[in-house]
């Protein structure tokens, strides 16, 4: 059974490791992390993207200018396409959304984000509470914002965003989408 879980837990993070980049603010101060959601556009946090344009490094070591297309600190999210979209799709893996309010206390969850430079880098702790913010008894540290948290079947539940008492707190993906899709109305 062991087996069996650390089998099916090493394809669910490998899976997120390739759904996860690396955005870099060209002026060097600091780095985060972003999540390629369906469509191509890279959800990140606010904070993480200070400048209109950004450096995005794919999991496979490329790296691309991109652009802040939208940024509400409000929520703290940001929306980044990057120049080469093609380049994106092909080096990165589709991920699937899963609505927050269904993670349930004591579910597995896992963070993937860059956390000290270290790529691609994975903790997992237990979900405590999914409200306004999903909150997660999970180790974060610089370079995790931005990045997916998921379940242990890789549905992305949030966006990383910060630590508060030890506690991981990540912007649900209903916030995500409604700021998703509150775009595309405007861009239409």
């Amino acid at each position: 059974m062991s087996d069996d879980l650390d089998a099916a837990l090493g394809e669910v993070t490998a899976a997120l490791r390739a759904a996860t980049v690396r955005i870099e603010d060209p002026r060097g101060r600091g780095a985060g992390a972003g999540v390629v959601w369906p469509g191509g556009t890279i959800v990140t946090n606010a904070h993480v993207v200070g400048t209109r344009r950004v450096w995005v490094e794919l999991p496979d070591g490329a790296r691309f200018g991109a652009t802040v297309v939208h940024r509400d600190p409000r929520r703290d999210l940001a929306l980044v396409e990057v120049d080469d979209a093609r380049a994106l799709r092909r080096s990165t893996s589709e991920i699937v959304v899963r609505a927050s309010q269904t993670l349930r206390v004591g579910e597995l969850v896992v963070a993937v984000g860059y956390p000290l430079g270290m790529g691609g880098a994975v903790s997992a702790g237990i979900a405590l509470r999914a409200g306004r913010l999903v909150v997660a008894d999970v180790r974060l540290l610089p370079g995790n914002s931005g990045g997916p948290l998921a379940d242990v079947r890789g549905r992305i539940v949030g966006v990383n965003a910060m630590v508060a008492n030890g506690l991981a707190l990540a912007i649900p993906t209903e916030t995500v989408l409604r700021l998703i899709q509150s775009r595309d109305v405007r861009a239409a």
